[in-house]
Order: C-alpha cells, then sequence, then structure tokens
C-alpha cells in the first residue's frame, strides 16, 4: 500500500509531458507484455494421435521390418492393357476447342496410338528401378517409398530430406530432381526419402474410413523414425505441401526445415484489407508489384478460373467411387482425366492449344510413365478418395487450421501456380519464413517442370537454415 502511495505522488510530481510520456510507456510494456505472454500461450504442436487402416482388426504386434521392393511387370499386364487400348471409344471434338472442354479427343488420339505402338513399359519399369525401393508397413498399409543416398566425399555433410508428391503426381515426378539433390553443392547434399501416399501407387490403399493428411503425416513421421533420422527436412506440393506443413505442427522438433512449392491463402482480416487496398497501394498491405500481377484482377484469376479448374476437385470431393470406377477400367480414360491436368496445370494458356501444351515440358514417355503407375496399380480411386477425407468437414475447423507452423520455411512461389500467396499472407500461419522466392517460370507440378529451379531455391533454403 505504500509502496503505490508513493507511486501516486511520484506521478503527480510529474509535469504534464512527463506524465504522458510515463502513461504511453506503461501501455506499450504492458502491449509488448500481453504480446509475448499470448505467444508463450500460442499452441505449437499438434497432437500425433494415432490409427490402423488394414483391413481387420488391430493386431497386437506389427512388423516393422524394412524390405527391398522393385517394379514389376508382365507380359499379361501389357497384352491386357493393349486389348483395352484397342477397344477404345472416342467422341468428335469441337472445332478449335483446344482444351477448353478438357483433353481434345484428335489429339488423344495420337497420344493413345504413341501408348499402344511405342511407349515401351518394360524399359520405363528399368527406369523406375533405377533408385531403390523399399516399403514397410505401418499403421497397417504397406507404405511404398525411394531412397536415394547421395555418393560418399569426404568432408560432406549430408542432410535428410523427404520429398512428397501430389495428386495426380507420384514419387516419379521427383526423378529428375534426386540427381541434383545428391551431388555435393558446396560440401552440402541430401540422402532422399520419396514415399507414396497411402493410396496412390505402391503404397496400400487405406481399407478403412478417415485416411486424411494428418494421418498421413503421423505414417510419414513414423517411416523417418524407422529410416533412425531425428531430424530432417522436408519439401512439398499439391497434398504434399499440407502433409509436410502437418508434419512440422506434430513434431517440430525433428522438423529443421520445411519447403513449399504451394500453399493456399488464408481468411481474415488482413487479407480482405490486402484485396481492397492492394491494387492501388499495394506497399500499404504487404504486397509488391510482383504480388499485384498475379493476384489481381482478383476475382477472375482466384475465384473464376479456380471454378473452371476444380470441377474434378467437387466430385472427388464427394463421391471418388463413382466418377473413379470408369477411369479405373479404362486406359483411355484414365490416361485423359490426368494428362489433362498437366496441361492446364503447368500453364493456363495451354488450354487453348489442341495438343495442350504437354510436349512443352513434359516427354509422353515420362507423362505416361506416371499414369502406368495408378494404371498398373488400380490406385486411381484411392488416390481420389483423398479429397473426401480431407473435406469431410470444414477444413477450417481442423486443429491444424488453427495451429501456426514455427519451425523454419522456404516458400517457392511459382508463376503458373493456381493460386497466389503472397509472403504477407504466408506469414499469418508460416511464423518463421526464411525465403521467399518468386519463381521465374513454371507452374504446379515444380520438380517434374523445371527440376533445376527447384533444386536450387530447396539448396538456398537449407543453407540459410544451417548457417
Amino acid at each position: 500500500m505504500q509502496r503505490l502511495q508513493v507511486l501516486k505522488e511520484t506521478f503527480f510530481g510529474l509535469d504534464a509531458v512527463q506524465q504522458q510520456l510515463a502513461v504511453g510507456s506503461a501501455v506499450a510494456a504492458g502491449g509488448i507484455l500481453a504480446y509475448l505472454m499470448l505467444r508463450r500461450s500460442e499452441v505449437k504442436s499438434i497432437p500425433l494421435g494415432e490409427g490402423w487402416w488394414g483391413a481387420g482388426e488391430k493386431p497386437l504386434l506389427e512388423d516393422d521390418k524394412v524390405y527391398p521392393f522393385k517394379v514389376q511387370t508382365s507380359d499379361e499386364e501389357i497384352k491386357d492393357l493393349h486389348e483395352r487400348i484397342d477397344r477404345a471409344r472416342y467422341s468428335d471434338a469441337l472445332e478449335d476447342g483446344g482444351f477448353h472442354y478438357g483433353f481434345n479427343s484428335t489429339h488423344l488420339k495420337k497420344v493413345v496410338s504413341y501408348w499402344r505402338h511405342e511407349f515401351d513399359w518394360k524399359k520405363q519399369v528399368s527406369v523406375l528401378n533405377k533408385y531403390p525401393h523399399f516399403k514397410t508397413k505401418i499403421e497397417g498399409l504397406d507404405v511404398h517409398f525411394i531412397h536415394v543416398r547421395p555418393p560418399h566425399r569426404e568432408n560432406q555433410k549430408v542432410l535428410p530430406l523427404m520429398l512428397v508428391h501430389g495428386w495426380p503426381g507420384s514419387f516419379y515426378e521427383f526423378y529428375k530432381i534426386l540427381p541434383l539433390l545428391t551431388e555435393n553443392q558446396d560440401g552440402l547434399a541430401f540422402e532422399v526419402i520419396c514415399p507414396s501416399i497411402p493410396g496412390y501407387g505402391f503404397s496400400d490403399a487405406p481399407r478403412k474410413q478417415g485416411f486424411d493428411s494428418l494421418a498421413t503425416a503421423r505414417v510419414f513421421l513414423t517411416l523417418m523414425e524407422r529410416l533412425g533420422f531425428s531430424q530432417f527436412y522436408l519439401q512439398g506440393g499439391d497434398w504434399g505441401s499440407l502433409i509436410t506443413t502437418n508434419m512440422a505442427q506434430m513434431k517440430p522438433q525433428c522438423v529443421k526445415g520445411l519447403h513449399l512449392n504451394m500453399l493456399n491463402s488464408t481468411r481474415g482480416f488482413k487479407v480482405l484489407m490486402s484485396l481492397m487496398i492492394g491494387p492501388y497501394l499495394p506497399f500499404l498491405v504487404g504486397l509488391n508489384r510482383e504480388d499485384v500481377r498475379r493476384l489481381f484482377p482478383f476475382f477472375e484469376k482466384n475465384v473464376w478460373e479456380i471454378l473452371r479448374e476444380s470441377g474434378y476437385f467437387h466430385i472427388q470431393a464427394t463421391k471418388p467411387d463413382t466418377a473413379g470406377c470408369g477411369v479405373n477400367d479404362s486406359p483411355v480414360g484414365l490416361a485423359a482425366y490426368i494428362m489433362e491436368k498437366f496441361s492446364s496445370w503447368t500453364d493456363l494458356s495451354n488450354r487453348n492449344l489442341m495438343d495442350g501444351g504437354l510436349e512443352r515440358k513434359f516427354s509422353l514417355d515420362d507423362l505416361l510413365t506416371n499414369v502406368m503407375i495408378y494404371w498398373t496399380t488400380g490406385s486411381i480411386v484411392s488416390s481420389m478418395r483423398f479429397y473426401k477425407e480431407n473435406l469431410k468437414s470444414n477444413p477450417n475447423n481442423r486443429i491444424d487450421a488453427k495451429t501456426g507452423i514455427f519451425v523454419p520455411t522456404g516458400l517457392a512461389a511459382f508463376p503458373h501456380e493456381l493460386m497466389h500467396c503472397p509472403k504477407s499472407w504466408a506469414r499469418i500461419r508460416y511464423r518463421n519464413i526464411y525465403s521467399y522466392t518468386f519463381m521465374p517460370r513454371g507452374g504446379h507440378f515444380a520438380a517434374f517442370e523445371e527440376p533445376q529451379l527447384l533444386a536450387d531455391d530447396i539448396i538456398q533454403f537449407v543453407k540459410k537454415v544451417e548457417k
């Protein structure tokens, strides 16, 4: 009580200017203290949870060994494919329709003719097997992955890095970037792990409902632990972006750095103000000229364009099995469904071209190899279900959507990505951004399209973190 009286007498003994300074200092100190308390109380991780996704009841013990795996094919498999291709039925293409209505059937016939008569699946299987493949059982599922170690060199620092694909891609997307990451870069090289999301390619499909990105993140964290890695880097785009983000939220102490080439913008007052003021005074809301060029006019680029390109999304998020049965039965239907995304998602202007611009960035062998991974494993339906599992309820109400990401983060913003997320928006969730790069070219399938650009950005990010 005496101390309060002394403070009171001291305060009223000051002149007016000194009183204002004292009040201002107290308010500022209180604000800083409140901010620090809020930061301390903010949740910085999410629960791991648990699950079992195999058929039947969970056994008491699960085999945790890692087994070598090899991609294989047979004459019977290829014969069946050719017979189905030969029975394909096509519709007539619209004149000058390009790829605006989907995969142009006139060009589809040319692609399928190459597939039937020139594509060598046995040769591509050998290409797939150039890197070591493995499987291990986690939560009832055989999880497939490739594991590539760098050549041994003296005084070389080797860092583990997991690369995670999305839909309709596969681990094969990373085959061109792998040699760039495993070669020595100023004494630095990566030991790379590329898993197949369960339900995709050579990983088992979940047999129970509910296998979402959180379950995938936990499975992949178990995989890294099983391989002996206590700390590692992560990289992802498409679903891989969400999965690796969830991994960083679950075990931030294990994730040395998170690098993404796709992230969705968040809602909120800051984003709203950016949309209102950004076109006119971008610097006031944390945008620069390149942000403005990529974002605006906002409704045309980020609402109408997304509506034009997201029909598949609504189908797969609601009734994936209905749409999936057709493309699982028809190789031509499957090729059209998958390869159309490698046209428009690489560059929306490709829709104006009769050939969809498919071979501007990719070879037909590469595109068809990715299709064959889905065809030979019969995994298109289970891969489509991943949308349903992640969107059964409002994703903004999930625990991961309400939790920040605090690990060092690097973001590569490719100009033809479906949606642009400015750095100022990314900071709302990703609280520790080490690097943000406006990439000079490229679209959604970054590692497949521009392996050198993506590798360079990953390496510069990791070097910043390691310093």
